[in-house]
Parts: structure tokens; C-alpha cells; sequence
């Protein structure tokens, strides 16, 4: 690998922004496409499917054979609610592969006895959230109910483009939301971007089969990307 392109990849990765090294097998030729030049690039179908998959191989394509080396940040999940469906899905989102921060203000529910091993910032997440430099590659749950907890967390994580939000809540409890956020200035496309009721409907009842259809879904949306749809 030429030390120009080494280099331009490692800027990529130190700034969280996935990118792909592209090698045309007959020629050895290798060039690097950016998570932003993705939609112009010749492939694109190709470059998507990996990326969504997370995994590099092998593309046979009408111009060549190509080596796709796929290059994606950790993904992370950041909850805002130290509650019981948290609790399940702190573990179950580690095992995955997620980086797991809890952020409640709330200092009964926000223990480390209720999180062990998790990392839990007991902290109001307009001051916890702006260090955590949440991305793309950020999966973000809103699940105390507390619309004083929630609303300026989610509008947070509308702003930064996290890959999945959701929001615990009725469709009444949702609709009232909107309204909230609507008046803070949040686009109708912008709150469409919210998975609410959270949670893929499999009719989960418990806090641990609630976890599963958050995870689900998020797993949904992360590897199938625009294709899944609610």
C-alpha cells in the first residue's frame, strides 16, 4: 500500500468515518474510497453491500475483479435511561460488538450495581452527550420517558446523524413528542429518522424481550441500511 493512501486511511479512521481500499486483482492497482465519495463511485452497489455487512471479499464486476478491504468504526450505543430494559440490553449489546454508555442524571437508577461493567455517566445528556462525539456509527435509545431527559438527547442525536434512533413510548406518547421536538425546531424528515415504539414488533412484554426487538431492530438498520423500513 503507498504510504500517500496509508495515510489518507488512517485520517479516516482516527476521524470514525468508514472507508474502503479498493484493489483490482489483475493490475494490483489500489485506490481509497471515503464513506462520503461512496455514491459516485463506479461500485457503489458493491461498496455499499460491504459496508453495510461489514466485512471484506471479493466483487466480480463488468469492469474486474476487485478486492474490497472494508474498514468500519466500533459501532456504540448510547441509552439515555438507567432503567430496567437497560439493564438487558447493556449485556446483550456488548456481546454484539457494541460499545454501551447509559447516561441518566438520575442518581437511584444510574448505580454501578444496577451496570456492572458498563460505562454510566449519572449526568444530564446535554452536558454528558457533547464529549461522547456520538456519529454515524452510533446507535442511539431514548427510554426513561422523562421528557426532560429524552427530547434534548434525541434532538442531539438527530443533529450528529446516529445510524438508529429510537424512543421507548406509545404512539400517543410519540405523537406528543413530535410536537415537542417540532416546536425546537426539528424537521418533519428529520423526525422521521425516529423508530418509535421502539423496537421491532414481536409482541415483547418483558424487559429482556423488549431488549431483543431494540436489538433487532438495530441490527436491522445497520446492516440492511435504507433498505429496512419500519
Amino acid at each position: 500500500m503507498q504510504l500517500s493512501l496509508l495515510t489518507a486511511l488512517n485520517e479516516e479512521r482516527a476521524a470514525r468515518r468508514a472507508a474502503v481500499v479498493v484493489t483490482a486483482l489483475e493490475s494490483g492497482e489500489q485506490r481509497l474510497v471515503k464513506i462520503a465519495d461512496v455514491a459516485g463511485d463506479e461500485l457503489r452497489a458493491a461498496l455499499e453491500k460491504r459496508l453495510r455487512s461489514g466485512r471484506s471479499g471479493t466483487e466480480e464486476t463488468a469492469g474486474g475483479t476487485f478486492f474490497l478491504t472494508v474498514f468500519v468504526p466500533p459501532p456504540r450505543l448510547v441509552v439515555t435511561g438507567a432503567v430496567h430494559i437497560s439493564q438487558e440490553l447493556a449485556p446483550m449489546a456488548a456481546r454484539l460488538g457494541y460499545d454501551v454508555t447509559i447516561i441518566d442524571p438520575r442518581t437511584a437508577f444510574a448505580t454501578p450495581e444496577r451496570f456492572a461493567g458498563v460505562r454510566l455517566l449519572a449526568e444530564w445528556p446535554d452536558k454528558a452527550l457533547p464529549d461522547l462525539k456520538i456519529d454515524a456509527h452510533t446507535a442511539f435509545c431514548a427510554l426513561t420517558h422523562d421528557p426532560k431527559i429524552d427530547d434534548p438527547a434525541l434532538m442531539h442525536a438527530l443533529a450528529r446523524g446516529c445510524f438508529y434512533i429510537g424512543a421507548l413510548g406509545s404512539k400517543k406518547t410519540h405523537a406528543a413528542r413530535l410536537e415537542r421536538l417540532q416546536s425546537k425546531g426539528a424537521s418533519n424528515m428529520l423526525l422521521s429518522r425516529i423508530h418509535a415504539p421502539i423496537g421491532l414488533d414481536i409482541g415483547a412484554v418483558s424487559p429482556a424481550e423488549i431488549a431483543v426487538s431494540i436489538l433487532a431492530e438495530i441490527t436491522a438498520r445497520l446492516r440492511l441500511g435504507s433498505e429496512y423500513e419500519k
